[in-house]
């Protein structure tokens, strides 16, 4: 018995042999250039300070902030699971689709984008800078306040939204 093999046009060969399509891949290409590009700008000056940070942030980020992540992740998890077990669901946190209960991610979120303000702004927000100041004319004084707004925000559209998907869970779930 003879196979009869159908000949793959170039893009479906390309396509089986890289497992994505040619655009993909020039797209990569582009962004890597870009990149290089941008890093190639910015070490043209002082290259061995900005190697210094660069350092220094994946060591502050991994040996500091990751423990302190978990530890709050923990933490909420535990908080949540403690309500939970009354309510017939694993102790171990997760429901028996082994995911975590519907909570978790309604602090988890709110709390990552509030962290990335302070990140982003937290010589406004602790008025450290006094640059920012004398360049514009505006006062440092309302950052904290903002951030502060901002954050219980988050947190409020959040729980309304946990609230919301709580109800529509349970009358869905009386409707079946």
């Amino acid at each position: 018995m003879r196979l009869y093999r159908r000949r793959l046009g170039a893009g479906e060969r390309f396509r089986r042999l890289y497992g994505e399509s040619p655009l993909q891949l020039l797209l990569l290409l582009a962004s890597f250039a870009l990149c290089a590009y941008a890093g190639i700008r910015l070490l043209s000056g002082d290259w061995l300070l900005i190697l210094i940070w660069f350092v220094g942030a994946a060591v502050l980020h991994d040996l500091v902030l990751v423990p302190l992540y978990s530890l709050g992740d923990r933490g909420a998890e535990a908080a949540l699971r403690s309500g939970r077990d009354r309510s017939g669901r694993e102790p171990s946190g997760r429901d028996a689709r082994g995911e975590h209960g519907p909570g978790v991610n309604h602090l988890r979120v709110p709390a990552f984008l509030s962290l990335l303000l302070l990140l982003v702004y937290w010589p406004l927000v602790l008025r450290a800078s006094r640059p920012y100041e004398d360049a514009t004319r505006l006062s440092i004084d309302v950052f904290l306040g903002r951030w502060l707004l901002i954050t219980a925000a988050l947190f409020v559209v959040s729980a309304v939204w946990l609230v919301a998907r709580l109800y529509t869970d349970r009358r869905r779930a009386r409707a079946e």
